[in-house]
């Protein structure tokens, strides 16, 4: 009589934590956003995450595509926005960027990005997971302005683009912190250099106010 396979043995070893990725992913972004990307260890990751560093090897088989896939899980998906005011859909944009950059580490975590010391892969990454959604979507906005003719046709968008969020950048660099309407601030500066005519203020009223309505005058000839 054969006797049965043993299943001794087949269970042996410790479960994988089903949630090991998202702690090693999540470490590995603070502390590339505390010490940079020429500091970070795969180490000192995998210590905090709770797990060894050739576990962290047999799944990224370098710094560079850890320090990557941390940048893809911490990329901010951003809104979806297409109202009929394109001015108040870019300072909703502006906004949702502001909310993105306070987090703790964002901020560094740009400086990061511009070291020479930064893996080309990392730093690709970042490009095409961060800044180049966050730049359609402001493009698309002001095209959108441009099609319903609230801006100039022959506005310069590729500069426009970047004016919203350089600005934050410029301020925190000279350490000023943005004043509390810094979004609709910011985008009213860029709809007026991109041609946009913004209204005067209505006047508040029962605690808050109504957005004017932007409108162009019509062109002579």
């Amino acid at each position: 009589m054969v006797a049965a396979p043993s299943t001794a043995g087949r269970h042996r070893g410790r479960a994988r934590d089903p949630g090991i990725d998202t702690r090693v992913l999540a470490v590995a972004h603070r502390h590339l956003s505390a010490l940079g990307y020429e500091a970070m260890s795969v180490a000192a990751v995998a210590q905090e995450a709770g797990t060894t560093r050739q576990a962290l090897y047999r799944r990224w088989p370098d710094k560079a595509s850890l320090a990557a896939d941390a940048l893809k899980a911490a990329a901010d998906a951003g809104p979806e926005i297409a109202s009929e005011d394109p001015l108040a859909d870019l300072a909703a944009e502006l906004a949702d960027f502001q909310r993105g950059i306070s987090r703790p580490g964002r901020l560094s975590l740009v400086g990061t990005m511009l070291q020479d010391s930064t893996a080309p892969e990392a730093r690709t990454r970042y490009q095409a997971q961060v800044i180049a959604p966050r730049r359609r979507r402001i493009r698309a906005i002001l095209e959108r302005a441009q099609h319903l003719g609230l801006i100039d046709a022959d506005a310069d968008l590729e500069v426009a683009v970047t004016m919203g969020t350089g600005s934050w950048y410029a301020r925190a660099l000279a350490g000023d912190d943005p004043p509390a309407d810094w979004p609709a601030r910011a985008a009213a500066l860029v709809w007026r250099a991109a041609g946009g005519i913004t209204a005067p203020e209505t006047p508040r009223q029962s605690g808050g106010s109504e957005s004017p309505r932007r409108q162009r005058p019509p062109k002579e000839g």
